[in-house]
């Protein structure tokens, strides 16, 4: 029997369970097996959700989240971690003890707040944690522009906004930030890296679709993706950008309400 091939790298993915496999872990496995690397999880809640709403989020106890990222990190080490959705304060507080023991590197921060049918995802204590405890810790967060708004304080609606948020959230510690602006007119994203004083814009194509859920995790889980092999920030932005417009641009129709981007869309086009 011959040998299989060896995966490229190991991503870890410590997020939240969609049971419609629009975002959240899941949906993180499937962009980090669509970039032919190796996904690893850790859950830190599970949710009762569809295409349409959160109904209803049971949180996993922080002793446990801590055994499986010390399981894990033993005996699959990654060469990048992407982190979404914390949902409290303790599991956001063990998550950057995780990283202070053990230093992985491409850490990747999506800040998970609120589902888009208004289900806060991560309760005020927690943010208080991940703006105090967590933001200094990784490598590059990767907010939206209503994340960015809660964690910088500042008004964020357009793109001047945007660069205003970026440093706002490098003053509080960020290392490098990226804020994404998909809700946009024109769809902009704004990278400042946390030793520079200008920020950087990549501009997008608008793609007309319903079928939006999941763009967040997809963006923080490829950019995490291309920093495990080594692509420089600026370039993994545009590369994870790349990806998420392909997945928008081949997204379909699934359930009642706000249907899933493709991220595998490279399985079904040769074009893409």
């Amino acid at each position: 029997m011959g040998n299989a091939e060896h995966p490229r790298k190991v991503v870890l993915t410590i997020a939240g369970f969609d049971p419609s496999s629009g975002a959240g872990i899941t949906a993180d496995l499937k962009t980090i097996a669509a970039h032919g690397q190796y996904g690893t999880a850790c859950i830190t809640a599970i949710t009762v959700q569809t295409t349409q709403s959160v109904l209803k989020l049971e949180r996993l106890k922080a002793d446990l989240l801590r055994d499986m990222l010390e399981a894990l990190v033993e005996d699959t080490p990654p060469s990048a971690v992407k982190i979404g959705m914390l949902a409290n304060r303790e599991l956001t507080l063990a998550v950057a003890d995780f990283l202070r023991r053990f230093r992985p590197r491409n850490v990747v921060l999506d800040p998970v707040l609120q589902s888009s049918s208004g289900m806060a995802l991560l309760d005020a204590a927690g943010l208080e944690a991940l703006r105090g405890e967590l933001l200094g810790l990784v490598d590059v967060v990767t907010p939206n522009l209503a994340e960015a708004e809660k964690l910088s304080g500042i008004s964020v609606r357009d793109l001047e906004d945007m660069k205003s948020a970026a440093s706002k959230l490098v003053q509080l510690g960020a290392k490098n930030v990226v804020i994404t602006g998909g809700h946009l007119k024109e769809p902009s994203d704004v990278l400042l890296l946390g030793g520079d004083s200008e920020c950087r814009v990549f501009k997008g194509e608008k793609i007309f679709t319903p079928n939006t859920h999941g763009t967040g995790c997809a963006f923080s889980t490829a950019l995490a993706c291309r920093l495990a092999e080594g692509v420089e920030l600026a370039d993994a932005v545009f590369a994870a950008k790349q990806y998420v417009t392909n997945a928008l641009r081949h997204s379909y129709s699934l359930g009642k309400g706000t249907g899933p981007v493709n991220h595998l869309f490279r399985m079904h086009s040769r074009k893409a």
